[in-house]
This record gives C-alpha cells, structure tokens and sequence, in this order.
C-alpha cells in the first residue's frame, strides 16, 4: 500500500502490535466455521489470561452484518471457552463487521482501511480462496508491517507451496509470514520437549541404540462432522500426516535446541524434515490406505463414507492413512518412525510412543514374560506412561510388567489462544517456515504418487472398529 493509501485520521498507524500497544486482527473468513468453534474461543482464552490489551478485532465475509451482530457471535464464542473480565468486555464492545470480498481489491482496500496499529491478516478461508486473496493483496499492497496467519494445507504439493511462498514474499518479509499448525499449540503436544529435553534419564536413550521404533499416531472417533467439501479433496495423508504429524515428528527427533527460540526451534524442526523420507524408499510396500463403511461408535451410527453428503466416491479418498518413514540423522539412522492418522477408529490413540530395544540379556532364573519398554507420550489424553518390567509379588524371581502413569495438567490457553499469542505478540517457534512447508510435500509426494498410479490399494474399515482386519503390523 503506499503512503497515499494510509488514512491519515489514523493516530495508532505507528504503533508496533506488541502487547500493551494497540493493533488489529482482521479475521477474513468470519462467518466460518473455523472461526467461531476454534480461532474465537481461543481468542478469547488469550485475551482473558495474558497482558494483551489494544486489541481492535475486525471480521470479515461475503454476507452482510452488523457490528452488533459480529460483536453477539464474539462474546458467544469467547464465553464457550470461558473467557470472561473486563478485558474480554472491551474486546467484544470495540469489535466490528465489514462485509467484503477478500480475493476483491476494492473489498480488501475498505478493510485495510479499517486498522488501528499494526495489522494482522488471518485467513479463515478455503487454500483456494486464500490464494487468490493474496494475489489481490500483492497487487495493491499492504501497510508496513503487516503480518499474514494462514491455516494449513499449505499448497497441494511441493510446486504449489514453493509458488505461495514466491507470492507471498512479493508483498511481506518471510518473518512475517505466521503459517499456523494448531496442533502445535497443543500443551500435551509441547509438553514432548520438556519430557525430551529436561530428564537425564530419558534424553540419552531416545537414540537408534536404545530405541526399536517410534509411533506417531492420530485415530480419532469423529467421521466427517460436516466437513465433507473440504475431506473428500484432502483425505487423511495431507489433512494429518503432511501438516500435522509430521510437525509433530520434527519435535520428537530434532536436536535438542540451544534456546526455545523461534530461530533455534525452527532450525531444529528443518534439520529433521530435510533427513526425512519414505522409508526404504518403497511407498507401495511401506503406506498404506483405507476408508471407513457404516458402522456404530459410541451408540452413535456413522453411515459408509461414500453415501456421505457431498462426497464423490471415485476421487478414493482415504480417512486412515499409514506410513513408515526413516530420519536419516546420526541420532535416528534405522529406526523406523510409523505415522497413522484416522478417522471413525473405536480405539481412539492419540499418542507418541518410543519403543525400547529388548534387554541385551535377562539373566538366568528370572522368570516371566519380559515385555518391551515403552514411553508413551498422549497427544489427545494428557498422560505420560512409561511400561517397565519389574519383580512382581509373590515370588521375586518373577518378572511382571507395571506401568508407571501421570496426568499433564491442562494449559492456560486453547490451542488455538497459544497459536494466536504467537502471532500478536510476534513469537514464532511455533510457525512454519518457508522451506518446512516444501519439505512436508516433498517427503508424501511420493506416497501420493504411489496411491494415484493404484500401487497401494485402498482397503475398507468398519467405522467403530480399529483399521482393516487384514493390516497386520509393519515388518522392517
């Protein structure tokens, strides 16, 4: 935008957005679903918990509305996640609707025009949508020091991310571009780098030398829940694995940082992704697909995915993905790291689960099954387990396996609250980058290619049970 755009009735244009000082973010999307069940909430949490004051919220859609209307929908959604106390109120009484067009220029130079302090862009939208907005943003500008939060999937494949990033770069610096992943804003999920990083005993053994296997995995109870036109061009590898598990992934085997830094952390998490591959380099031997059919999970009937509303049932898209990676580092080289996500699973687990290498001998007279060690680390459920085999009661030359179990407690943000504290107070460890967002798309591109050419068939499930009965578990 040049110097021309700027009203000049705006006293608050130089201030910076960092806590304390006023800035606005703008919510383009705001009518969606995105926003008023996870990003409002987690506002909400923020606003009502940390120092962040100033804070002018603008949404934004196609449909007409009122402020009043925006501002019942704000403090509907603030009050589901608790949120409450004057710094919440004053939220709610300053916040406003502008009805525009995003991929419009004239629509997008109104609400640009409507900022107080420095201005952040979320893009509540769809990937396409947002493509286009920013194309129209490129071609008109934008205010200095503008930041852009954009919601994953980043780009369909490694092309389409590296020309995003090009677009993008053409109008704001890389820092500050802020691509979110609310899964790592997840307190059970961060919770995997104080387990790492701040016990003796546990950090010297997460080492191919000490460790079999790592798991990785994302089953979940929920079917479509109204987000058919979303899943059926999407499926579990790109909506699961490519985004979220494999930042995930980067966390559980990335060097242990100097500091908790944006720059340390990221550094980090690329160094993992850029030694991460298929692994074997044999997708049709180590992925694997299915969807689910009609079935009961909790009393509840799910109807067979392809008779679900909106769905096309040629694309094949999969809710249960599976694949075997290798993260070719010193610390990592041999050990396979098995990611799955799915949906309609009876079994729920949600968990990173490091599995231990059998003892290098069990001494003559020690009787009992000896069980593998395990450290298991709840993504869903909050729980740090650690399975050890120890002498049981009775006769001491008896070995019996016990479980050692312990609840994180809760953080004090939604998840979405963590995400957006980094975006408005400038903190981005848990943003990714530029050349991670290329790096998740290079390392499925070719599992993708392998399910397109028909080399992993796609196998059925009955939703409420555990996966297709014929997988059985992976040989190495």
């Amino acid at each position: 935008m040049s110097a021309a755009d700027v009203p000049a009735n705006n006293p608050d244009i130089e201030q910076t957005g960092r806590t304390g000082q006023t800035q606005t973010l703008l919510i383009l999307g705001a009518r969606g679903d995105l926003t008023a069940r996870l990003l409002l909430p987690g506002l909400g949490s923020l606003v009502a918990t940390s120092s962040l004051t100033g804070l002018f919220l603008v949404g934004s859609d196609r449909g007409e509305g009122s402020d009043e209307e925006w501002r019942a929908v704000v403090a509907q959604a603030f009050a589901a996640g608790g949120a409450s106390g004057p710094a919440v109120d004053t939220v709610v009484r300053d916040a406003r609707y502008v009805a525009a067009d995003a991929t419009d220029e004239d629509g997008l130079r109104r609400l640009l025009a409507c900022r107080r302090g420095r201005l952040t862009l979320y893009f509540a939208l769809p990937p396409a949508v947002t493509v286009e907005a920013c194309r129209a943003l490129a071609r008109i500008g934008v205010p200095d020091g503008t930041r852009l939060v954009l919601e994953k999937p980043f780009g369909t494949d490694a092309a389409s991310a590296t020309a995003l990033n090009g677009l993008l770069h053409g109008f704001v610096p890389e820092d500050h571009v802020h691509r979110v992943d609310h899964f790592l804003g997840m307190s059970t999920v961060l919770n995997i780098l104080g387990v790492r990083f701040a016990n003796r005993v546990i950090e010297p053994l997460l080492t191919a030398e000490h460790v079999e296997a790592v798991d990785i995995v994302f089953d979940e109870t929920l079917g479509l829940e109204g987000r058919a036109g979303f899943y059926d061009t999407t499926g579990a590898l790109r909506d699961m694995i490519q985004s979220h598990l494999l930042q995930v992934l980067t966390l559980v085997a990335m060097p242990a940082p100097s500091a908790l830094e944006p720059l340390d952390v990221r550094d980090a998490k690329a160094h993992v992704l850029r030694a991460t591959r298929v692994w074997d380099d044999r997708p049709e031997r180590f992925s694997r697909r299915a969807r689910y059919t009609a079935g009961t999970i909790d009393g509840r009937s799910l109807p067979s995915y392809v008779d679900e509303a909106g769905i096309d049932p040629a694309r094949e898209t999969e809710t249960l993905a599976e694949v075997v990676f290798a993260v070719d580092t010193w610390r990592w080289a041999g050990v396979p790291f098995r990611v799955r996500s799915g949906k309609a699973i009876g079994s729920p687990r949600q968990e990173v689960t490091f599995w231990f290498k059998a003892p290098q001998r069990v001494p003559d007279g020690l009787a009992g099954e000896v069980l593998e060690n395990r450290l298991r680390i709840g993504i869903g459920p909050r729980r740090l387990q650690l399975d050890l085999n120890i002498n049981g009661p009775g006769d001491p030359s008896t070995i019996s396996p016990v479980t050692l179990d312990t609840s994180f407690g809760p953080g004090d943000l939604l998840e979405y609250g963590e995400v957006l504290r980094g975006v408005l107070e400038d903190e981005k460890p848990l943003s990714v980058r530029d050349d991670m967002s290329v790096e998740s798309w290079r390392i499925i591109e070719p599992v993708l290619d392998a399910w397109r050419d028909g080399r992993v068939p796609l196998d059925d499930y009955r939703a409420g049970s555990a996966g297709p009965a014929t997988w059985e578990s992976w040989a190495t």
